[in-house]
């Protein structure tokens, strides 16, 4: 006897959004992303999803009913209703960090840099234009009764050469922030070409640092070179040696380029048995600056060695992350570009994106969106901002059944603008790494959990 949506006593209620990934013959991974709730099923799990979304449910063909007892078990089915984990923001931004963009000038020239740094004339932050951007987000903490602020120290080059503004601006900080009884965290993106002197205020004074390191010494020297063309493996070593034997709190970014595929599982085999740091994080190179017209490696040869450098690295306890992958999380959004990013340049405009940190960048008028005002704080572009916080993923077409959607949060705006030239996302290369990368967390998570299904709670997985 076949029961229809005018007997819903009797019919289940799909209350999850779901996802069928075709795995192989007759297998499909069904996943409820909001539940964080995944099994691996037949095509008769696909066809009973089917006919509950359609409203037919057929208890004969159900038997005793356990597949319907299994699926309200993930509350895929006669649940409470789904919250989708969307955040949105005031018209004005009410950031409580500041990212400083110091200088564009770099003590390296590595051969795939985005930002292509050291090719123009440098810029520097002045320490006003630091003091401005920690009074503003200082200002909001009050106003939202926070105990902190964050600064965090990156840019168009390495931070490190603007010695002075990085310095005495957290200084600035920190003495700001405890007259409202706040703390002040600080951390650093550095390409680690470091003297002791740096090194020793680094420890004293910063909270974690992420260094770009690319592994084995041979393969690091291939591409980030100083301005002579000297390899800077060994400085960069000595830096992570110096961290170890402080306890120092520092993650690694290793970029891949197309040539460095066949040994990233050795790099990061290397790091996880040379260095302390259990956080690593490996991306495919951007095609954009120096790299422009370099062969792509967001390929299946990238996916297959992250899979091999991922099973090597938890050997030793270590963490492997690339960006667009992270089933630990539920959020809209993939960066801080489509909240309240509140970066500074060097000349003090306010950016979104730490890939934009001039006017000169292509994407300028997408991402820069507010000026210094002359009687403080700052003025802001709100047709700019509204745009960019259009980027969030609920609002992409693209994305919209796509089923790493609410963990990848619609991957990197700037990046897509760069590969094609369109202001409507409609997709890169990375979505395949995206994909793959995703599916095999939802696995191992099955796996993990007995091999049968994985459940979780979401509330501490949203941002």
């Amino acid at each position: 006897m076949i029961y229809d949506a005018h007997q819903p006593e009797s019919c289940p209620v799909l209350s999850a959004e779901i996802c069928i990934i075709p795995l192989e013959t007759d297998r499909f991974l069904v996943y409820a992303p909001l539940r964080r709730a995944a099994f691996v099923g037949n095509a008769q799990v696909v066809n009973f999803l089917a006919d509950v979304r359609a409203g037919i449910y057929d208890p004969v063909a159900d038997g005793d009913g356990a597949m319907r007892k299994f699926l309200q078990q993930l509350e895929i089915l006669d649940s409470d209703t789904e919250e989708p984990p969307v955040s949105t923001f005031a018209e004005i931004p009410e950031a409580t960090a500041v990212s400083l963009f110091l200088t564009t000038a770099c003590n390296l020239r590595c051969t795939y840099c985005y930002a292509s740094a050291g090719d123009t004339a440098p810029k520097f932050m002045s320490l006003q234009v630091a003091k401005q951007g920690i009074d503003f987000v200082i200002g909001n903490a009050v106003k939202k009764n926070l105990g902190h602020i964050e600064v965090n120290y990156h840019g168009g080059g390495e931070p490190a050469i603007n010695w002075h503004t990085l310095t005495e601006s957290l200084g600035y900080a920190r003495l700001k922030a405890s007259e409202h009884g706040m703390e002040t965290i600080a951390s650093l993106a550095t390409n680690g070409v470091l003297n002791d002197r740096q090194i020793d205020w680094i420890i004293e004074n910063i909270q974690g640092a992420s260094v770009s390191f690319d592994g084995l010494p041979e393969m690091h020297d291939r591409h980030r070179v100083t301005p002579s063309g000297k390899g800077s493996s060994e400085r960069v070593i000595h830096t992570l040696r110096r961290f170890d034997e402080a306890g120092f709190d520092y993650g690694i970014r290793v970029t891949v380029t197309a040539d460095l595929i066949p040994m990233m599982a050795d790099s990061v085999e290397y790091i996880c048995s040379c260095f302390n740091s259990r956080h690593i994080q490996v991306e495919p190179v951007y095609q954009i600056g120096r790299w422009t017209d370099a062969p792509s490696a967001e390929t299946g040869a990238f996916v297959a060695a992250y899979r091999d450098a991922l099973a090597r690295a938890k050997k030793y306890g270590c963490e492997i992350v690339f960006s667009g992958a992270r089933l630990g999380i539920l959020t809209n959004h993939f960066c801080s570009a489509t909240r309240d990013m509140f970066a500074l340049t060097p000349d003090g405009t306010v950016s979104a994106c730490y890939e934009v940190f001039s006017e000169d960048n292509p994407w300028a008028k997408v991402f820069l969106y507010g000026k210094p005002a002359e009687t403080g704080g700052y003025t802001f572009d709100r047709e700019r901002l509204a745009f960019l916080r259009k980027q969030a993923v609920q609002h992409r077409d693209y994305c919209r059944d796509c089923f790493a959607r609410w963990t990848c949060g619609g991957d990197c705006y700037h990046k897509a603008l760069t590969m094609t030239g369109s202001l409507e996302f409609s997709g890169t290369s990375r979505c395949n790494i995206i994909h793959e990368l995703t599916r095999d967390q939802i696995l191992s998570r099955i796996a993990e959990s007995g091999g049968i299904f994985w459940h979780e709670p979401p509330e501490e997985a949203i941002i």
